[in-house]
């Protein structure tokens, strides 16, 4: 329950999401009842958060979005609801502008369904997700590091973290999102690859825009630090003088 919520303070504590994930103008997929636009003041470089949930259509095709048209998008616990998953994940990447960001939390399936699927805790849950796992109880698995592979041309991975620093492994099977601090997700981070970082096949890389003068005198001088520290050691190796001091 409000899963978008308990995120927040996780968040803020992360300078990529002030600077670099929630920037621009977002949708929101299956926002409601707990959508981002509520926390937007957190996020100064938000312009706006479209909230998509049913009655705006499909989530696993956005129909009516246009390709490349997104700065960022969030969602928080809808992909596991989609019949296909691996469509839904194509388009949500079609919609975002290269060198935008998508934002995705699902449960994790040991956390949250714990072994019972269908699950007994959404009925409506379509699929079960893991990071990686050579076996699952699971006949509805799907292997995040397999899923993002698909589009490996595409995106750049960011982050890929299990969120159960709140879980309580102790209790016995029990849901504990329903707590108003219990998180038992995964949350991935990716990036859209730019037409020519998919070209070049690399990531995001330096413009090599030289700086103002004014700056450049501090590059420089942390390279003559590092030069004059390599000539203090004598031509030794670092770190290996025990002598007393």
């Amino acid at each position: 329950m409000r899963e978008l919520s308990k995120s927040i303070t996780r968040r803020q504590r992360d300078p990529n999401f002030l600077t670099k994930y929630f920037v621009g103008k977002g949708l929101d997929i299956g926002g409601k009842p707990d959508p981002l636009s509520l926390y937007c003041e957190f996020f100064p470089f938000i312009e706006s958060v479209r909230i998509w949930d049913w009655e705006d259509g499909d989530a696993q095709y956005l129909a009516g979005v246009d390709s490349n048209s997104i700065d960022f998008i969030v969602s928080s616990h809808c992909l596991e609801h989609l019949i296909d998953p691996i469509e839904g994940m194509s388009n949500w990447i079609r919609v975002t502008k290269p060198g935008g960001h998508l934002v995705i939390t699902i449960p994790d399936e040991d956390l949250y369904e714990q072994r019972i699927f269908p699950s007994n805790k959404n009925l409506d849950h379509k699929s079960t997700f893991t990071v990686m796992k050579k076996k699952s109880w699971s006949n509805s698995s799907i292997n995040l590091i397999d899923l993002l592979s698909r589009y490996s041309e595409l995106i750049d991975v960011r982050k890929i973290e299990v969120l159960d620093s709140t879980y309580r492994f102790n209790l016995p099977t029990y849901d504990q999102t329903s707590t108003p601090v219990g998180e038992s997700a995964i949350e991935l981070i990716l990036r859209k690859r730019t037409p020519d970082e998919v070209k070049n096949g690399t990531n995001r890389v330096s413009n090599g825009n030289q700086p103002d003068p004014s700056l450049r005198r501090y590059y420089n001088q942390y390279l003559m630090d590092y030069e004059n520290l390599k000539l203090s050691n004598n031509g030794e190796p670092p770190f290996m003088n025990e002598s007393e001091l």
